[in-house]
């Protein structure tokens, strides 16, 4: 009896390499969003709420005379906390704390630090953020998506040509990761009293998981 032989060789199994890329668009805001606080104290609740609700009051009008629409300026916090100091290890009631805050919203950057400006004359003590905001920003996003890509496929191509290795250009699989931004603002007073405000420009991002198949 005969046998034929039979070569039985390993199926060939695909080797992937799996790439992260990054993708930036840097922007200028085109608006911004400001949070104006009035903090008041008093014995009793009554002094330091009528003392806030007319210093916001002023507050509020002095931004509508600089042109900003009323219902661009909004309430977003009321607060009222009692207050203690502590002696001897006791503590000690010591009054109430008021605080009103409104965010505002502005459409033309450039005057962000005459609004601070004039909401300080006004009455203002506290400014708690700037948040700078841009339209159209899938756009923006769409373009840092193309970005990440082409970043991801710049990395494949060089470890592959570095280690030698045929690979194949077309992705088995791309994941799209999400990125969180943080928007940052810089401000400082100048020996003059303004309050110039330095926007720069904001980052759009994107990151994409790339595997492909060598």
């Amino acid at each position: 009896m005969y046998y034929a032989q039979v070569n039985q060789q390993a199926p060939h199994r695909s080797r992937v390499m799996t790439v992260t890329g990054n993708g930036q668009i840097k922007a200028t805001p085109t608006s911004a969003q400001l949070q104006i606080e009035v903090q008041t104290q008093g014995d009793n609740v009554q002094v330091p709420q009528q003392e806030n609700a007319m210093t916001m009051n002023q507050v509020i009008q002095s931004l509508i005379a600089l042109g900003i629409p009323r219902e661009q300026i909004q309430t977003t916090s009321y607060i009222i906390t009692p207050l203690y100091k502590f002696e001897d290890g006791k503590q000690i009631f010591n009054g109430y704390e008021v605080i009103n805050a409104v965010t505002v919203n502005v459409t033309n950057t450039d005057d962000l630090g005459l609004i601070i400006d004039i909401a300080i004359e006004n009455g203002a003590n506290r400014i708690a953020s700037i948040q700078f905001n841009i339209d159209h920003t899938d756009a923006y996003y769409q373009q840092a998506l193309r970005v990440a890509l082409q970043n991801a496929q710049l990395k494949a191509k060089t470890i592959a040509e570095t280690m030698h290795l045929p690979l194949q250009l077309l992705p088995i699989e791309i994941v799209e990761e999400q990125v969180n931004t943080p928007i940052l603002y810089r401000s400082m007073v100048d020996a003059s009293g303004n309050t110039p405000i330095e926007q720069g420009q904001v980052a759009i991002q994107a990151t994409v998981r790339v595997t492909y198949q060598y």
